[in-house]
């Protein structure tokens, strides 16, 4: 037993790490092994394993049952439920050791779940949130929950849906009077709805988009996004300068708002619906129905360095990283 005023250690516990921060708690029957490091203020509960060269941030909890290899790494305000298990090599031998471990990351604030399986090598955003029991097979991005076998996207942490509360969508004709109508704020930022001008009769449906009076820019570039697994994420980025339009042109797909303080969740399922978003905004898309077609509309050519492909940077771009 380690005997220090500063953190506590259970008498039936072993503590044999000298690098435990003040305010910790390690309970009955946990085991730390040498040179491993432990932040401030954490709580480690009984039948915890932690070797040797496992690093844990402050103020995490670590729930009975977990072991912690080498080669994981768990930033601050890390919650890991009861059980959950952890990888630092995808083919093991007996007797056979890698020269190197894996690294699994789980960045701050992610909370782990009951019985959830992490690969190794993967590193879950921060924020995420891992469903009891999960198997997790690919990086997590931040904010995001993930649940199943193998774990998928089933939504993203502390948004709300937002609906588009514009006017009727009816036929008729265009009344320029009723221009700031059919453009709605979000919430997030200046990211906002766009209701393109449509018309219907017994041929069918018309949208159209008016390059200089119905668009919030005039597009220098579009793409298009389909044929995309349920399973996988797209976008997940956000633009230095460039500005983007999003319409569904067919099927449905759910995408991720956020400009670094707030997010919402949104649902794009009509091509008469345009999600305006402005540079420094992430976007990620999830959630394609089989047969959904994404038409994104580019306020600039293509650039590479234009491009924010990393959280953390986003957040220090646009001045919420603390």
């Amino acid at each position: 037993m380690t005997d220090s005023p500063e953190y506590f250690v259970h008498p039936q516990a072993i503590c044999e790490s000298g690098s435990i921060g003040p305010g910790t708690r390690i309970w009955a029957f946990s085991h730390i092994l040498p040179g491993a490091v432990i932040g401030n203020d954490c709580n480690i509960c009984d039948h915890v394993f932690i070797e040797g060269a496992a690093k844990i941030g402050s103020r995490v909890t670590i729930k009975s049952g977990v072991q912690l290899w080498d080669g994981v790494v768990v930033e601050d305000d890390v919650f890991i439920g009861p059980n959950a298990t952890f990888i630092n090599d995808l083919f093991p031998r007996s007797k056979q050791q890698p020269s190197v471990f894996q690294k699994t990351l789980i960045e701050r604030s992610a909370s782990i779940g009951a019985n959830a399986t992490i690969l190794a090598g993967l590193t879950i955003g921060r924020s995420a949130m891992i469903g009891a029991g999960s198997v997790v097979t690919k990086d997590v991005p931040p904010n995001a929950v993930v649940a199943g076998n193998p774990a998928r996207i089933i939504s993203y942490c502390e948004t709300n849906p937002a609906e588009p509360a514009l006017e009727p969508l009816s036929s008729g004709g265009r009344d320029p009077s009723a221009a700031a109508m059919r453009v709605v704020t979000l919430g997030v930022g200046n990211a906002s709805w766009w209701r393109l001008p449509s018309y219907e009769d017994l041929r069918g449906s018309l949208t159209v988009a008016d390059f200089s009076g119905d668009l919030p820019f005039a597009p220098k570039r579009t793409y298009f996004v389909y044929d995309v697994p349920t399973t996988k994420v797209r976008g997940e980025h956000a633009q230095r300068h460039c500005e983007q339009l999003l319409i569904a042109v067919h099927g449905s797909l759910s995408v991720l708002v956020d400009d670094g303080r707030d997010r919402k969740n949104v649902l794009l399922d009509d091509p008469r619906l345009g999600l305006f978003l402005p540079a420094l905004t992430w976007g990620t898309q999830y959630n394609f129905s089989s047969d959904a077609v994404l038409a994104v509309l580019a306020s600039r050519e293509y650039v590479s360095e234009d491009y924010i492909r990393d959280y953390t940077e986003f957040l220090r771009r646009v001045g919420r990283e603390p």
